[in-house]
């Protein structure tokens, strides 16, 4: 059998700051075999990156390997540390027989080259060949990765194509150079289900036929289904569990991996209240544990503890008024004829010759109280209804009205009291808040430019009522955005929203990229509060089952028109257009979950 292709041996990281010593990896230790695909799990913080990173020693200063290996080995006779080989050593195998995909292609990509030029230039640094050679090369590979337009890609920047597209071109220049190890750090995160299954058949494709080892990082145990053959989970740098990908998803025996497959929407009856984490470990004993109506433990194996705890979830939310959409009174928002084109190429006198139809004449109704699921494809025109519906794009024609107001027609003066009511919670929290601004600031902001109480001490009072409601603490209230995680960010960003007690709240893939469990906290939370507070939602998503799982209807987009709409059961379960359906199928995972 020989040496396997990488051995990471009891590796030990530790990071120095100001703040102190934190030991972020300990005693890490697995293998990977040539033509094998090892996913390694776990939560942000876990550890998978840094594990990663640590292999090619792309680790900041800051970091110590205090102790361990990391063993490679191409032909399985010698080994070669890579923590203790020299730089130019280093420089040979970097991108060359080890390759890294990272999680994300724009900032991983150089703005101010073609995309060729970037991959020409990795072929060209590791292999003696000339311009011509190197750019026939990488039309080859583009075309392997299935770009459109293969030759057209060469001379397009990063900006000129899309989230799946670029990141294609990071697997092109990943495997420029036939690498014997590919490190895919989260690389199909926040892309549509259908680009992320065509990027995984890639992937499984080229590991295939090039006989590579492969390290798959992933928070989504969906995608550990679909193309891994073993599985390593992560818990606060810590291996906790390995496995055959079948053993670890089908009889998991840590309580965290337990944890992290009950956490998935698509196991759980719409309405019910989603597990998390920490419903399942306790931090000391790493138990199973779960909480009583009378707040004690309840522990013990996982079948039992599971039922108890359910029941308990459950239970929690029998004192919520119960939210049933007004179908029978008149729609809270009607939308005729709406189309959003955006401008292409114009003539010499400034005029549009042709159009980017993103919204194409599109009607709908939405109900009080009702969640709306809208789910597409980038490039489908949900996120641009979104923001239409708030008139934060200007509509080409059509009509919206809000509440009976012609919500087009209305001048600004008129519009504020509207834009009190209506809200949208973003899908990136950390570039919607302003990094100079405390999240108490910025919460109270929007209170005091709608006049909203009497005074800065009840507006701070009600922020900080606010930021307990989501689950962060008072003294949260003086901090900055950078000193938060991204679930609390987007926690922080439902606060913003809510303090203006709106009737109607836009959600933008508020949960797209977030942790699995993270993304289970804040369902439940826009479940809670929509009981509490009664407003309308907008769902906008490219994930089918967490759609499914909030909403009251789902509504499926398709080049700026609707494909198809209904109750959200059966649009999930009996989809009517081929569309719809290869949505579903491509959900990550489906047939063994």
């Amino acid at each position: 059998m020989g040496k396997p292709l990488l051995h990471i041996n009891n590796l030990n990281i530790h990071f120095n700051s100001e703040a102190g010593d934190f030991h972020v990896l300990k005693n890490a230790s697995f293998t990977v075999n040539r033509g094998e695909i090892v996913a390694v799990v776990g939560e942000s913080g876990s550890g998978k990156s840094i594990t990663a990173l640590s292999i090619l020693r792309l680790l900041p200063p800051s970091a110590k390997y205090s102790s361990g290996n990391v063993l490679f080995s191409e032909d399985g006779i010698q080994e070669q540390d890579m923590l203790k080989c020299d730089d130019s050593t280093l420089r040979k195998v970097r991108g060359n027989r080890i390759s890294m995909i990272f999680q994300e292609p724009m900032t991983s990509l150089n703005p101010l080259m073609t995309c060729g030029k970037q991959v020409m230039e990795s072929i060209m640094l590791h292999q003696q060949v000339n311009q011509n050679e190197a750019r026939h090369k990488v039309l080859g590979l583009f075309e392997k990765v299935q770009l459109p337009d293969a030759s057209g890609m060469l001379t397009r920047y990063p900006h000129q194509l899309s989230g799946g597209q670029k990141q294609r071109v990071m697997i092109a220049m990943a495997m420029s150079c036939k690498p014997s190890l590919l490190i895919a750090d989260e690389p199909t995160t926040a892309l549509d289900v259908t680009v992320q299954k065509t990027i995984l058949q890639l992937i499984r494709n080229l590991q295939q036929e090039e006989n590579m080892g492969v390290i798959f990082i992933t928070h989504d145990l969906g995608l550990v289904a679909e193309i891994a053959d073993r599985v390593v989970v992560m818990l606060k740098g810590e291996i906790v569990e390995e496995g055959v990908v079948n053993n670890i998803l089908n009889q998991p025996k840590h309580p965290y991996s337990k944890a992290l497959l009950e956490c998935r929407p698509a196991l759980h009856a719409k309405g019910s209240r989603l597990p998390v984490v920490n419903d399942f470990i306790d931090a000391e004993n790493k138990s199973i544990v779960g909480m009583d109506a009378k707040n004690q433990s309840v522990v013990g194996d996982f079948p039992d503890a599971k039922r108890q705890l359910f029941a308990v979830h459950n239970e929690s939310t029998v004192g919520l008024p119960s939210l049933e959409p007004a179908y029978n009174a008149p729609p809270l928002v009607e939308v005729r004829n709406l189309k959003v084109w955006f401008s292409g190429k114009k003539n010499f006198l400034g005029k549009a010759l042709s159009f980017t139809r993103a919204v194409d004449d599109v009607s709908l109704d939405i109900y009080e109280k009702e969640t709306l699921g809208l789910v597409g494809e980038s490039g489908c025109g949900k996120t641009t209804l979104g923001r239409a519906l708030l008139r934060l794009v200007k509509p080409y024609s059509g009509s919206i009205k809000y509440k009976g107001h012609d919500f087009l027609a209305l001048d600004e003066k008129a519009l504020k009291p509207l834009r009190k009511d209506i809200q949208i919670i973003f899908q990136d929290p950390y570039s919607s808040l302003n990094p100079r601004m405390s999240i108490g600031n910025a919460i109270e902001e929007a209170m005091q430019v709608h006049a909203l109480w009497n005074n800065k001490t009840t507006r701070r009072e009600k922020t900080v009522e606010l930021l307990e409601k989501v689950g962060l603490q008072a003294d949260h209230y003086y901090r900055y955005p950078h000193e938060f995680s991204g679930g609390q960010r987007q926690r922080i960003g439902i606060a913003r929203a809510l303090s203006l007690d709106p009737g109607f709240v836009v959600c933008d893939e508020s949960v797209s990229a977030l942790d699995v469990s993270v993304q289970a906290q804040v369902l439940n939370l826009l479940n809670d509060l929509k009981k509490e507070y009664g407003f309308t939602v907008v769902f906008i998503s490219h994930d089918l089952s967490v759609v499914h799982f909030i909403s009251d209807r789902i509504m499926v987009m398709n080049k700026g028109r609707i494909e198809e709409s209904g109750p959200s059961s059966e649009v999930f379960n009996n989809p009517k257009t081929d569309y719809t359906s290869r949505l579903i199928s491509a959900i990550p995972g489906r047939k063994w979950g």
